[in-house]
């Protein structure tokens, strides 16, 4: 006999969320490792003492970990899964009557109070917190990359970087506008003048380093070789030196607020320029695991810089011929300086068709930082370093996982602030489902077998 299932309207229904979440789900495990009391009392001095009570921000920001946790780019769409799915509003702390805000509620709190008060910064501040007092945060060795991730803007509203435009009253301006416009104000010295400008979100970069030519911003990542984690994030423009200008933030600013400074950092050839090298050792004592940004290898058969002995006491190279190349006697120590052989010597000398072919003599430039360079082409001949090359590819798995699961592919936000928000507001999702998978996953399936 085919049964028929009987639908019962029950007037009066006693439900507890907790009974309907999973107790491996990955919200309890956040839950567990997350704590908004900073955040409420950052933004405590934002909100009046008397009148209506707002939304409560701690609700917002518990939202958008949810969103940024499993990929949920839209608000709007956030919303609607919020009132839909039971473990959402159970994360957020609503009950089955409660009422869900509305998706403008983000964009006024967003560009508002969040911003004045930095409060996604303090967030993400209070997760590392969380994980360096649960031990995953070693502080022995750093890694730092850049990824590009494609900005909200479109060739189509765009023009020539040289072209003038007029933006019109600044003050009347989009907020991206007038972000663009400040910056430019400050900058010392001017920037260059891009190839292309785009007319929605002007500070962002033209650039075709990954294939058809994208407005785009960089987000880069310093994180921590014991467990992976994310221990700073800071938005940049596309380009080496912003990038290499931002790692330096970023080692400054975690030395500042949390006293930890690396005994090595790890990196690619884009970190590798000896002004790095050189602030590295000399400034800061981290150990450079990186490969040196280095064109003086020759491979036409021509002798190499390597060739060349560099003899410091008397500030001076030693050719192959055993002949010397001396800087200039008025030269400074703090700028590049270019050694030179004696024209006599090397008219004469049998070696000259594999030294200097095309010159009359051999020179060779020479930056002030050198030995930070010597020593960071040492380290790169260790089994130690072979090991750093290895644990690198923690960043670049973090950058797959924002792309692919978190799908921060393409910006929401326009300007360096939008940019700024969505990277630490992805790197704190990021940290928090590392520490759960970490820590609570298999305290969890150890308690399973033990029932």
């Amino acid at each position: 006999m085919m049964g028929r299932q009987a639908t019962k309207r029950e007037l009066f229904v006693s439900v507890s969320l907790d009974e309907y979440v999973p107790g491996d789900h990955l919200l309890r495990a956040v839950d567990r490792y997350l704590d908004l009391s900073e955040f409420r009392s950052n933004l405590a001095g934002s909100y009046s003492h008397t009148g209506r009570p707002s939304i409560d921000p701690e609700l917002m920001a518990r939202m958008l970990i949810i969103g940024y946790c499993y990929g949920i780019r839209s608000e709007r769409r956030l919303c609607e899964e919020v009132g839909m799915n039971l473990a959402y509003r159970w994360f957020c702390r609503l009950g089955l009557k409660d009422k869900v805000p509305d998706h403008s509620s983000f964009s006024k709190n967003r560009h508002g109070r969040f911003r004045d008060h930095d409060a996604f910064r303090q967030l993400f501040d209070s997760v590392l917190r969380r994980c360096m007092a649960e031990g995953l945060v070693q502080g022995e060795g750093f890694a730092t990359d850049a990824s590009m991730i494609k900005a909200d803007a479109q060739r189509h509203r765009s023009c020539p970087g040289d072209v003038g435009i007029d933006w019109g009253d600044a003050e009347q301006a989009s907020r991206p506008v007038r972000e663009y416009l400040t910056a430019l104000e400050q900058a010392n010295p001017i920037p260059p003048v891009p190839k292309r400008i785009s007319l929605t979100d002007p500070a962002s970069t033209w650039t075709a380093a990954a294939g058809p030519a994208i407005f785009a911003y960089s987000t880069n990542y310093l994180i921590d070789l014991k467990a992976g984690l994310i221990v700073d994030v800071e938005a940049s423009a596309v380009n080496k030196m912003a990038e290499v200008e931002a790692t330096k933030i970023m080692i400054d600013r975690v030395e500042e607020k949390f006293a930890i400074k690396p005994q090595r950092l790890v990196g690619d050839t884009n970190y590798g320029v000896a002004a790095m090298l050189g602030w590295l050792v000399d400034e800061k004592g981290i150990v450079p695991h990186v490969p040196v940004w280095d064109k003086s290898e020759h491979h036409d058969g021509t002798f190499s810089r390597s060739d060349f002995i560099f003899d410091v006491e008397n500030n001076q190279y030693v050719c192959p011929a055993g002949k010397h190349l001396r800087p200039p006697r008025s030269a400074q120590a703090k700028t590049p300086l270019r050694y030179r052989a004696s024209v006599y010597d090397c008219q004469v000398c049998e070696l000259k068709p594999k030294c200097c072919p095309n010159m009359v003599a051999r020179k060779i430039d020479r930056s002030p930082q050198e030995p930070a360079r010597d020593i960071a082409r040492a380290i790169g001949k260790t089994e130690a370093y072979r090991v750093s090359r290895r644990e690198r590819k923690k960043v670049e798995m973090l950058f797959a996982h924002l792309k692919r699961i978190l799908k921060l592919g393409q910006l929401r936000l326009r300007g360096p602030s939008g940019a700024h928000d969505e990277f630490l507001l992805a790197a704190t999702a990021q940290n928090l489902r590392r520490m759960a998978k970490k820590l609570f996953m298999p305290k969890r399936e150890a308690e399973l077998a033990m029932s």
